[in-house]
């Protein structure tokens, strides 16, 4: 365990000392409190990206060690800083046309004017992860390639469905033209422009990886060599882009707990970095094979993900129902898996 968790732990104990001292600095005698707030962020991330993790893992398994570690290293400082920090305030500033360095400002001496801002920019933010997560969940399913079925008669048809060229794009298209519906007549355009960029950046992904697949079968040493290390780029660039998505729900329900944004940030984080650990104890334990559903499990989690993130561009929907809903699918799996194995062994 401490192979695998150590670094994590060490990295905890860090940013728990940052956080109390942060926290008596701005507001003396709150570090106690605000110490609880980043463990109950780092519970409600864990809990909201297992099904990242497991999905997380598939990637890695195909990556080399190498790049691996570099999605421990370099993935953290993006995760960290890059995605709990800065990413909502580069957000913030394109929509409220205030520049960054005034909107970190905000952030860090005005957090309720920060928090007011971020709260207006939620829906295009959502529908942007939204679409991105849903493009990945039919992708998955819609693979006439696929033989393993987890729910058969879902499953199935889904597999069958992959048949028609380009449907889960349709379908995500048609998913923003129906949300947009029910968005703030202010906020429409926006919501559409963000979805339709997550489509895009999931095509743009998806289509980079597989011509550096067909590249690298031609097993000239050339081409493999240098496929090998921009397909680990581009993996690399995936895995972030889905720790992104994922993390766009934790990053904004994170304000009803607290309106400071580096207490935020530590605790989302420490959440962020215990996920990439049970990752990679995911791939070296070989857990993926040993449990058949569990990718199952996660890929039916990330299209509830997507759904709700739709659903919280004009509604309002608890952490604690997102977060629960991904473990249902991944506990349903594994308990699938476990009675699998046993009656193979019989």
């Amino acid at each position: 365990m401490w192979k695998h968790f150590g670094e994590s732990i060490i990295l905890t104990i860090i940013g728990l000392v940052i956080a109390y001292l942060w926290a008596e600095h701005m507001h003396p005698g709150s570090g106690l409190f605000s110490l609880f707030i980043v463990f109950v962020l780092s519970v409600l991330e864990i809990s909201l990206s297992f099904d990242n993790a497991v999905v997380n893992a598939m990637k890695l398994e195909h990556m080399s060690d190498k790049w691996r570690h570099r999605f421990l290293t370099w993935g953290i400082a993006i995760a960290v800083f890059g995605m709990r920090f800065l990413f909502p305030v580069l957000i913030v500033s394109l929509f409220a046309n205030v520049s960054m360095l005034n909107v970190a400002k905000m952030a860090v001496y005005n957090a309720d004017k920060y928090a007011h801002y971020l709260h207006e920019t939620h829906a295009p933010i959502v529908a942007f992860g939204g679409a991105f997560l849903m493009m990945l969940f039919l992708h998955y399913f819609f693979n006439e390639q696929k033989k393993i079925h987890w729910i058969k008669f879902i499953e199935e048809k889904l597999c069958h469905a992959g048949h028609i060229y380009g449907l889960e794009t349709v379908i995500t298209l048609i998913s923003i033209c129906l949300v947009q519906q029910h968005v703030a007549e202010s906020h429409r355009l926006q919501v559409v422009l963000s979805g339709i960029g997550g489509v895009v950046l999931y095509l743009l992904i998806d289509g980079i990886s597989k011509f550096l697949e067909a590249k690298e079968a031609e097993r000239t040493a050339k081409l493999v060599n240098s496929c090998a290390r921009t397909g680990g780029f581009v993996s690399f660039m995936y895995l972030e882009l889905i720790d992104a998505s994922f993390s766009l729900d934790g990053v904004l329900g994170a304000f009803a707990l607290s309106k400071d944004i580096i207490i935020i940030s530590i605790g989302l984080a420490i959440g962020a970095i215990f996920v990439r650990s049970l990752t990679i104890l995911l791939v070296e334990e070989g857990t993926l094979k040993q449990f058949r559903y569990l990718e199952h499990g996660a890929h039916w989690a990330i299209g509830a993900l997507a759904c709700l993130m739709f659903v919280s561009t004009f509604h309002e929907v608890p952490e604690v129902i997102t977060g629960l809903l991904g473990l249902v699918f991944i506990v349903c799996a594994f308990i699938s898996s476990v009675l699998y194995n046993r009656k193979q062994n019989q």
